[in-house]
């Protein structure tokens, strides 16, 4: 049975993948820093259009001229963004009133708000920090954060897909699916700060890089976070090549391993006659692998790369979803965690 919230969740749930969709097509448009404050643009609450608006931007903000285009892509997703912590904020107040229902998930309601407000404070310091990576990557993951909360919640108010009967076969699968799910994550996270490191066509040939299978490479540089100092415009990237080649190849070994890892479980839940979802795990890891493929062979055509961020939200979806799905029934959980108790009072 449905509890109250489930709609409003399920439209957040939506909103938040075209807000993650948005995101990545302004960073891919170079539109970070469309409006070069925060929350506003050029002091305006809307892009500057009429003479005087442009003559009072360009007075504001001498070393920025206004890029309509770019302003307007940067704005839309802050317009997108704002509508969506409104509706979290929703999600909020539904889960405070709904508190004394022992099975209604309140907490996780107010976690998503605490988790918009830092994103909110993250959408801030990608302007004012002129897009340092640090920042930018921990804005991304942040989005694909809210939009995995945003599932769960989706899937506990809906009172679908109940825990299934606890086998020895699936407690092994449930910990495959668990390692499954941190590998995607970290795939995620290494794609993001390939991203924001401009290092998507650091290689431009496949299977090899600069035709060779292991390319000069600069991984302390590549991947030290102390080393891009707060301060310069990082539009563009600031990285020289073997820094750059280093994330980049980074970022495929963890796509073969990825793909192994995802295939497994795919095998494993085809096993278990959980068939719906391992196609649907294994459609989403095929479609990520292909446009992955393309945004090298092709030197990251806008549509492939937005596609390419799109659909690694949709397989770490997925792979969430088949965690819910393999879950232990909540008896279970309150029995462990009740054994570590009942094993220090007998020794008491």
């Amino acid at each position: 049975m449905r509890k109250p919230g489930y709609n409003l969740a399920l439209a957040g749930l939506l909103l938040c993948f075209i807000v993650v969709i948005l995101g990545a097509y302004t960073r891919l448009v170079h539109a970070g820093l469309g409006c070069p404050d925060w929350p506003g643009c050029y002091g305006f609450l809307t892009v500057p259009q009429s003479d005087h608006a442009l003559e009072t931007a360009q007075l504001r903000f001498p070393d920025d001229p206004v890029e309509a285009f770019k302003a307007w892509a940067e704005m839309i997703h802050r317009y997108a963004a704002g509508t969506l912590g409104l509706l979290i904020l929703g999600l909020a107040v539904i889960g405070i009133r709904q508190r004394r229902d022992p099975g209604y998930p309140t907490g996780l309601c107010v976690g998503l708000l605490a988790l918009v407000v830092c994103q909110a404070l993250f959408g801030m310091w990608t302007v004012t920090l002129k897009l340092w990576p640090q920042v930018v990557t921990a804005h991304l993951l942040g989005g694909f954060a809210t939009l995995s909360l945003l599932l769960l919640l989706v899937l506990r108010l809906s009172g679908r897909l109940p825990a299934l009967h606890p086998t020895r076969s699936l407690t092994r699968l449930r910990l495959l699916a668990r390692f499954a799910l941190a590998v995607v994550i970290l795939q995620i996270m290494l794609g993001g700060w390939t991203s924001t490191n401009y290092a998507a066509v650091a290689c431009i040939d496949l299977p090899t890089c600069h035709g060779e299978w292991w390319p000069e490479m600069d991984f302390h540089t590549g991947f030290n976070l102390l080393h891009q100092e707060i301060g310069p415009n990082y539009l563009g990237g600031m990285l020289e090549g073997p820094g750059r080649t280093a994330i980049h190849f980074t970022h495929r070994l963890g796509a073969l391993i990825t793909t192994f890892v995802v295939l497994l479980l795919g095998w494993q839940l085809w096993r278990a006659r959980l068939h719906g979802l391992a196609l649907l795990l294994c459609l989403a890891l095929t479609a990520q692998v292909g446009l992955g493929i393309t945004n090298v062979l092709a030197a990251l055509p806008l549509a492939v790369a937005v596609a390419h961020n799109g659909m690694a939200a949709l397989l770490l979806l997925c792979t969430l979803a088949v965690n819910y799905r393999v879950r232990a029934p909540a008896a279970v959980r309150v029995r462990l965690e009740a054994r570590p108790r009942r094993s220090l009072a007998s020794h008491a």
